[in-house]
């Protein structure tokens, strides 16, 4: 389920060039906070990866909802734990 979601929010990416820094800046519509920035596309969708995850972890860790993605809901793990 999990991966799944990570998979799903990945998909959702936002990704833009920051012509003036050299840098790409990567972002998740509807995942408040969630975005990333590196000199590389692909290094700017690992860290992407990793900032989602994180933001998961510390959103079922203080248990917020997270934004239920193609029909994945993560609400549904700290509800049962």
């Amino acid at each position: 389920m999990l991966a799944s979601y990570l998979d799903e929010a990945m998909e959702q990416a936002v990704y833009e060039i920051i012509e003036d820094e050299g840098t790409y800046w990567g972002e998740i519509p509807g995942l408040q906070g969630v975005w990333a920035r590196d000199t590389t596309l692909e290094g700017c969708r690992r860290e992407l990866r990793e900032a989602v995850s994180d933001w998961i972890a510390l959103r079922l860790r203080l248990n917020l909802d997270i934004p239920v993605l193609a029909d994945i809901d993560l609400n549904l793990i700290a509800q049962s734990a």
